[in-house]
């Protein structure tokens, strides 16, 4: 009785550990885990359906498992570090454990993984870009003549101008978008801010660090750059507006310098067709801002 009593509380305390998993999102680092013998896996699609099948398997028991984006190079590096044979089950757990708390990460919310994945190399590249953007931030050190610090007080005056944003754009989603081009590599930073329970903007902290941080090294660097915002309200045609970064802020856009990002490829530059419903227009007036910075580096 004592035994069946002691397994029965086994199994109950099994459903209050919390997991991660290292899920290999692609093929090519799926690849570069075959060299290790331990890894037993030889099909990436059958990999991918097993985790799946795994999740779904300790979701049903009452269990929860965060899925983290596990990266070969980086966990060769982690081991060679640490001293960890990489070729043994175990240091693939620890590394894990470790992502766990350093690492991009998802709760398993029963999803298909073609759908959790894309989400999870979303998160991967935003904290990246955040990490990136504060390094070079932080690099800028003090102004020479003042002696403040250039990333400190653009990060200031970045928040600041995007509180003025949010708090005079139209009511309804805002989906905004920050890229900065002259850095050495270019930057994307993107921001979901939702009020249409007419209450303050619901932000996602991590995004809107993100989104800060990356603003705040255009503008301490006055690297070229801009920000766009659109806006979706039930009933009203979609809103697109944006700026143009400077070195001590920003400048508004016209309609047809918006009209000719959004109607423009990237990659090829060729001109793409207008989307019907969509008002691009010049941004609103955000108001008093703070002093201009003019620091010297």
């Amino acid at each position: 009785m004592a035994h069946t009593d002691h397994r029965t509380m086994r199994h109950v305390l099994r459903r209050e550990i919390a997991g991660t998993i290292g899920l290999l999102t692609d093929e090519q680092d799926f690849r570069a885990m075959r060299r290790y013998r331990s890894f037993t896996f030889d099909d990436h699609t059958t990999y991918l359906r097993q985790v799946e099948t795994l999740l779904k398997t300790v979701a049903e028991q009452g269990g929860h498992t965060t899925v983290a984006l596990f990266d070969p190079e980086e966990y060769a590096e982690y081991c060679a570090e640490t001293g960890l044979d990489p070729d043994i089950p175990s240091s693939r757990t620890r590394y894990t454990a470790e992502l766990a708390t350093t690492g991009p990460t998802l709760p398993y919310d029963g999803r298909p993984l073609a759908e959790l994945v894309p989400d999870l190399v979303d998160e991967a590249v935003r904290q990246a870009t955040w990490e990136y953007a504060s390094t070079l931030l932080a690099r800028l050190g003090p102004c020479a003549s003042c002696g403040e610090n250039i990333g400190r007080a653009a990060f200031a005056r970045a928040a600041d101008l995007l509180l003025r944003i949010l708090g005079t754009a139209p009511p309804g989603n805002r989906h905004l978008v920050c890229s900065v081009t002259g850095t050495p590599e270019t930057l994307v930073a993107v921001l979901h801010a939702d009020d249409e329970d007419a209450d303050a903007a619901h932000l996602d902290e991590a995004e809107a660090l993100e989104f800060t941080t990356v603003l705040a090294l255009g503008i301490a660097t006055g690297s070229p750059g801009g920000l766009v915002m659109r806006t979706t309200a039930p009933g009203t045609a979609d809103r697109v507006y944006g700026w143009r970064l400077r070195a001590d802020g920003l400048d508004p856009l016209t309609a047809g310098e918006v009209f000719d990002a959004y109607c423009t490829d990237i990659e090829s530059g060729d001109l793409i067709s207008p989307e019907s419903g969509v008002d691009y227009s010049e941004p609103p007036d955000l108001g008093e801002e703070g002093p201009a910075l003019r620091h010297r580096h």
